[in-house]
């Protein structure tokens, strides 16, 4: 089976000499090239069973790789383990009209941004509302900035707890079994605060315009183009609740540290192009699953239009998930719902016995290094290229 790998190492040096990549596209590129490879060093392993041989090669550990994120979202999951609580979850989506969409890829920073914050401050605020459950909540956002073709689509995923603090802090105020809030409710708010916090950003001279849009940084054309922004449907739905704590943590494998395409989806690179499965969320049924063949140098471009800009934290944690309060807090709800520190028990050695680092995937023994590889040139810096992000 194909790898993006593959795409880039065979396409990928012709492409960079005519595309306008980023710097920071162009270190993704090079990363995903020499993951797992003799470029970037490695180890020789011997099973301390079976006297197995392997050579281990060092993955690239860059964000976007489809390789080096199994590894990390492990490791993010065992850390959260202990913040889960004995109450329904629900996951809430907030979604970015295509329209603002157009604008987001040379904002990337200020609109994902404002995406976060402007999705998390809904939730608060109708939460708190006594209409609604009148308590202060909290919620992990998570975003994604792709449809299944690789298109940019930003969205950001929300998994929160199903109740809250009341404002004194006193009692656990729980929402109603298999409802969390009213999506209509979220939407209009989410679309009132975004625009507003979007016409500030203008103001304060945070947007950049180019081609098509260039016009926009003229602050009457830009009030005339949001202006339909304003009354159109904004996608804000809520799916229903998990089904226990470890459904929450299942889910969270999926999405926390997934990048734009995993390698399981590429079904073949031949002289057609780069073939892959989607899912068509038009259909119904079983015609939702699709195969969609792409010139390399489409799939390469698509792909990196959703590196992320350097810093910026994907994963984020508002209300009574914020890490500065997150421990009080959830000690704080424990005690009120009388449960133990922690509901989810981890399965593994005991404490005190560290995992092997590697494991013979013949007999299951671990392996022990005997040799290091070196890399096998010398980290360079990228092509030279001229940015347009």
């Amino acid at each position: 089976m194909p790898e993006v790998a593959d795409v880039f190492r065979a396409h990928g040096p012709v492409w960079r000499q005519t595309a306008q990549l980023s710097l920071g596209q162009l270190k993704v590129m090079s990363a995903i090239e020499q993951c797992r490879s003799a470029a970037l060093g490695g180890h020789v392993l011997r099973c301390s069973g079976c006297e197995q041989i392997e050579v281990a090669y060092n993955s690239c550990r860059n964000r976007h790789c489809p390789k080096c994120q199994a590894s990390a979202a492990h490791r993010w999951l065992e850390a959260r383990q202990a913040d889960l609580l004995p109450v329904e979850y629900y996951h809430v989506v907030f979604t970015l009209p295509a329209t603002i969409s157009a604008i987001a890829w040379y904002n990337k920073a200020v609109l994902y941004g404002l995406l976060f914050d402007v999705a998390a401050e809904t939730l608060r605020t109708i939460a708190a509302d006594t209409k609604h459950l009148g308590a202060q909540v909290g919620a992990t956002l998570v975003l994604h900035t792709w449809g299944s073709a690789l298109t940019h689509h930003p969205h950001v995923h929300g998994i929160v707890p199903g109740g809250g603090l009341s404002p004194d802090g006193e009692r656990w105020v729980a929402c109603r079994p298999g409802f969390f809030l009213p999506v209509r409710v979220l939407s209009r708010l989410f679309r009132r605060r975004f625009l507003e916090e979007l016409t500030h950003a203008h103001r304060r001279g945070q947007l950049r315009f180019f081609g098509e849009y260039a016009g926009l940084a003229d602050p009457t054309a830009f009030a005339q183009w949001l202006a339909p922004l304003r009354t159109c449907e904004w996608v804000v739905y809520a799916k229903r609740p998990f089904a226990g704590p470890k459904a929450v943590l299942a889910y969270l494998s999926r999405y926390t540290h997934r990048v734009a395409i995993s390698n399981q989806r590429l079904i073949a690179l031949d002289e057609r192009g780069v073939t892959f499965r989607w899912k068509d969320y038009r259909a119904s049924g079983r015609t939702r699953q699709k195969t969609m063949t792409l010139e390399p140098q489409e799939f390469m471009r698509r792909f990196l239009l959703h590196v992320l800009p350097v810093g910026f934290h994907r994963i984020r944690h508002y209300g009574l998930l914020a890490n500065p309060v997150r421990r009080q807090n959830l000690a704080a709800i424990r005690a009120l719902l009388d449960v133990p520190a922690s509901i989810i028990v981890s399965e593994g050695p005991s404490p005190g016995t560290p995992a092997p680092k590697f494991v013979c995937r013949h007999c299951g023994a671990p392996m022990i290094i005997i040799d290091i590889l070196l890399r096998s040139h010398p980290i360079r810096a990228p092509p030279t290229c001229r940015s347009n992000v």
